[in-house]
């Protein structure tokens, strides 16, 4: 799972992880700008989709609820 700078998608189309809304289509400076503004991390969660989907969250808990829900 690519996490903020080793994202080398030129575009990607980004959600907020909070509420899922769509943030749209926009180039990856631009939302690692806006995730670093909220004081978050851009995740690369659809790496082969065109362009690739990303969630602005936060990676320490996003990574916990991914483990947390592998287990059950």
């Amino acid at each position: 799972m690519r996490v903020n700078g080793r994202i080398r998608a030129r575009e990607v189309r980004v959600i907020m992880g909070s509420t899922s809304e769509q943030l749209g289509v926009m180039r990856l400076s631009d939302a690692l700008r806006k995730a670093q503004t909220l004081g978050l991390d851009l995740v690369e969660v659809a790496p082969t989709a065109n362009p690739p989907v990303c969630k602005i969250v936060d990676f320490g808990k996003f990574r916990y609820d991914i483990s947390k829900h592998s287990k059950d």
